[in-house]
């Protein structure tokens, strides 16, 4: 998506509505402003909640552990991935 924005008093310049709202910018939210090879790029921070990634990895580990106590070695021996794939036509 290509806008053409005019540059105002002091700088300013306007985040058209359509943008704010497909990127989730509300007003106070920081942006990040970088340069680079001529061009100007802003981004939205997005602030790290630590406790929903500890609370996601958690339900992560939970669910990779269910399947490493089910597998034993030699579980697959004598399957083939053929056979495997077969199973979902």
């Amino acid at each position: 998506m290509t806008l053409k924005v005019e540059v105002g008093k002091k700088g300013y310049i306007i985040i058209p509505k359509d943008i704010r709202d497909l990127l989730g910018i509300k007003e106070g939210d920081k942006l990040i402003l970088n340069v680079y090879d001529g061009k100007i790029i802003l981004e939205p921070e997005r602030k790290v909640d630590i406790n929903e990634i500890l609370k996601r990895l958690e339900e992560h580990h939970a669910k990779i552990s269910s399947y490493a106590k089910s597998a034993k070695l030699g579980d697959l021996l004598y399957s083939s991935l053929e056979e495997e794939f077969n199973d979902f036509s």
